[in-house]
């Protein structure tokens, strides 16, 4: 059995009388990559925002269900913020903020209360290594974020996730506005980071989790209809005939 990072037990979601998801239930290990897949409105990025509770954010969302942490129902965590920090987030286009490279990374930590100078330029360095994004920045570190191309700030958003040590990364779609190259210098950054850390990996890139994934999860209209060692759902007998016509492009 994998050693359980996240549990979400009965998960239902919905907008009005709209559900958009469905008596969800999924163990997710901790260190390792698990991968969803399924098409649009499938309930992917839901469930993203109701791991980090953004989903409070959304006008009209009612949630029911429980996820757990470490074991802790993220519920009853009354420091959200402290929750959200340990949670870092990689959306489907780059979102820079208005600053330097250097200030992107070095932001998260300071509002942590990190002040001195030193240290700001490790954590910096050690995040945007992390990312493959600081040979191709050390010299250009007071230079907008901005100005990078695509490629780059999708790296530099990764770098700024990882600035305050989070122990869940989750990305969502990162590679939809990135290039062929460097979605794979993405794709190698996040097999090294899932020693660290549990790593979910949102993508419609069916070949995509079949590279990265350890496990996969086939999300159809809000419910899960299979998880599996990615292996398994990939094989010519994933166990699902809708899986199986779903990874060989049948519908999606």
């Amino acid at each position: 059995m994998h050693d359980c990072k996240i549990q979400i037990d009965n998960v239902s979601v919905s907008y009005g009388r709209n559900t958009v998801l469905h008596n969800v239930s999924l163990q997710i290990p901790r260190n390792g990559i698990f991968a969803m897949i399924g098409p649009a409105n499938s309930g992917k990025t839901t469930l993203l925002k109701c791991i980090n509770r953004t989903l409070e954010f959304e006008t009209g969302a009612s949630f029911k269900g429980q996820i757990c942490i470490d074991g802790k129902d993220t519920k009853r965590i009354r420091d959200v913020h402290a929750l959200r920090r340990r949670i870092g987030m990689v959306f489907p286009l780059p979102v820079g903020l208005p600053f330097t490279v250097y200030d992107n990374v070095a932001y998260a930590p300071r509002m942590a209360g990190v002040k001195k100078k030193s240290v700001l330029n490790e954590i910096v360095e050690r995040c945007l290594r992390q990312a493959a994004l600081w040979d191709e920045v050390k010299d250009r570190l007071r230079g907008l974020g901005t100005m990078l191309s695509g490629g780059q700030q999708q790296r530099l958003t990764i770098a700024r996730a990882l600035s305050h040590d989070p122990e869940i990364l989750c990305l969502d779609e990162f590679s939809i506005a990135v290039d062929p190259l460097t979605t794979m210098r993405i794709e190698d950054v996040l097999v090294e980071l899932k020693k660290e850390m549990t790593i979910i990996l949102v993508t419609n890139l069916v070949q995509q989790a079949r590279r990265l994934g350890d496990l996969t999860c086939f999300l159809n209209m809000g419910k899960v209809i299979q998880t599996d060692e990615t292996e398994k759902i990939f094989s010519e007998n994933p166990g699902n005939p809708l899986t199986y016509d779903y990874i060989h492009g049948v519908f999606g």
